[in-house]
């Protein structure tokens, strides 16, 4: 099997805030993509990756916590009441990292890349990843999050940014890629 690393969706890709779709079929194709979304989640470096953000819109992510690794396809979470403030970035933000609430506890429910179910009951960081990478797979992103004055500072600094200035400067859209992982149709 080769693996590849691909490139990461940064803000303004309309990937990011679409919703991604279920996946039904577990098969040698998903399993590449886990691969893939591991790897590009290491050499980014990243504490997660969701399916979105190279491009892919189902609902699948990695994720790398403190030698606690893995993967999940179609999650649903369980969050706590107690809540967390912390600061979190995102692959697809390069460079930006804000305070952002969360649950203090996140208990995924989903499955591996073969089918079988899974549990992962995490809480601070791991709890924080688990949402975070949930609400790529929702088209909701990090900043989506914030209170309303942190989130017009997030707007400020992505519109001063290098990688979201360079693109808008030059009047291009986004540069959308044909993912190479077949979605039998679903998604994008």
């Amino acid at each position: 099997m080769q693996v590849a690393i691909q490139p990461i969706r940064f803000f303004g890709d309309p990937v990011l805030t679409t919703p991604a779709a279920e996946v039904s079929v577990f098969d040698k194709e998903l399993r590449n993509l886990v691969e893939d979304l591991t790897e590009t989640m290491h050499d980014a470096p990243g504490a997660g990756l969701a399916a979105p953000q190279i491009g892919v819109a189902l609902r699948v992510f990695t994720y790398d916590i403190e030698d606690f690794e893995g993967h999940l396809i179609n999650p649903v979470l369980d969050l706590s009441d107690d809540l967390q403030d912390g600061g979190e970035g995102c692959l697809s933000f390069p460079g930006m990292l804000f305070e952002t609430p969360r649950a203090w506890r996140a208990v995924a429910k989903g499955f591996n890349m073969y089918g079988d179910p899974v549990t992962i009951d995490g809480t601070e960081l791991l709890a924080r990843v688990l949402q975070h990478e949930t609400d790529h797979l929702n088209g909701i992103l990090f900043i989506d999050r914030l209170p309303t004055e942190e989130r017009k500072l997030a707007m400020k600094e992505i519109r001063d940014s290098e990688w979201f200035g360079t693109a808008s400067s030059m009047g291009e859209s986004p540069i959308i890629k044909v993912s190479p992982h077949s979605t039998r149709g679903l998604g994008i």
